[in-house]
């Protein structure tokens, strides 16, 4: 592994002047909150996606306080289709914290960044560079990728002293003068390589500024970098999901629980085998129950593959019980789609 080039730093920035990317709606401001909702939808979400739905969010919450005033049922139903839904609720609870704790004003300082809900050190990084000019290193997947190829970083990060290392490295790579102007752009800058040049597979090498001080280019061996042995594997679950209207339209939905798959949303009843919701139905609801087409959606780590079944009438057969009846009710429509439920549930209602 060699050390950077101490120009790295002001290679970036240039690049970055001329060829990054300038226009993104999250750009070109130092509002805290602006760019601290674009860290936390940009997270293991491309900027394609993110558009539309920050646009949306920013309308329906401007700032920090209107967002920590609304109720979370809301806030989750802004979110839905974005996924991670852990994202949405630590983002009202930080806003609440910052409201309660800080007079509505982000802290301006890594560490007190990185005490907030959802805000971890590399999006307390970006906050911190972007806002207030802070000298602050970032590493997200992405600039993880352009730093371990540049400096021929070939350690397992699934260690934490390599971790560690790479952060040190990554400290020392920041930019040193004129900060207020430079680390908002090496920060871009190295966000802007990871996203559009130093790719995964079949990096762009000679659109790159950071070509001759390269290690990973100069061997040939991009595709070697990061190192990271320990991996999850993936696994499938299948659920059935009982979709119960009754006499007047309205569909049972129940909040999932706190933690886990689409942990505080709104869903039909799970159920881990169609024997199990057969169960929970009354035997009239079930001789017209009708199997609608099973799909599969993906999840990070895992497939889901969902059931859902279509009845009519009473969600619970007379002997079952229901463990947490107030998690659960009636709803309309007009009133499901003001809940938070997941992509997947949101489409299979709307086309019944």
């Amino acid at each position: 592994m060699s050390s950077a080039p101490p120009q790295i730093a002001a290679q970036v920035v240039r690049w970055q002047a001329g060829h990054g990317r300038n226009q993104l709606p999250w750009q070109n401001t130092r509002d805290a909150y602006r760019v601290w909702l674009s860290e936390i939808m940009l997270q293991q979400t491309q900027v394609a996606t993110v558009l539309d739905y920050y646009a949306r969010f920013l309308a329906r919450f401007p700032d920090v306080r209107q967002l920590a005033a609304a109720p979370q049922d809301e806030v989750l139903a802004q979110w839905s289709g974005l996924g991670y839904y852990s994202r949405a609720r630590n983002l009202h609870r930080c806003a609440q914290i910052v409201v309660r704790e800080h007079g509505g004003e982000f802290p301006r300082t890594v560490d007190e960044l990185a005490a907030l809900p959802g805000i971890g050190r590399s999006t307390a990084g970006a906050i911190a560079a972007f806002c207030f000019g802070v000298r602050a290193p970032i590493l997200d997947a992405n600039v993880r990728r352009v730093l371990t190829r540049v400096l021929g970083f070939g350690a397992d990060l699934a260690q934490a002293r390599n971790e560690r290392e790479l952060w040190s490295l990554a400290d020392a790579m920041l930019p040193h003068d004129d900060l207020d102007v430079a680390m908002p752009r090496y920060t871009q800058g190295l966000m802007d390589l990871g996203a559009g040049i130093c790719l995964p597979r079949n990096p762009s090498c000679m659109l790159c500024p950071l070509q001759q001080a390269c290690v990973a280019r100069r061997d040939g061996n991009a595709q070697d970098y990061p190192v990271r042995t320990r991996r999850l594997k993936r696994s499938a679950q299948a659920w059935w999901l009982l979709l119960c209207r009754d006499d007047a339209g309205r569909l049972w939905l129940e909040r999932r629980p706190p933690a886990g798959i689409w942990a505080g949303l709104y869903c039909p009843p799970v159920h881990a085998s169609r024997h199990d919701l057969e169960a929970t139905l009354a035997p009239e609801s079930m001789r017209g129950a009708q199997d609608l087409p099973a799909f599969t959606h993906v999840l990070t780590h895992r497939d889901l593959h969902l059931h859902p079944v279509l009845a009519r009438g009473q969600v619970l057969a007379p002997d079952a019980q229901c463990a947490e009846p107030s998690a659960g009710g009636w709803f309309t429509p007009q009133q499901w789609q003001g809940l938070g439920l997941p992509a997947p549930v949101r489409k299979l209602l709307e086309g019944l």
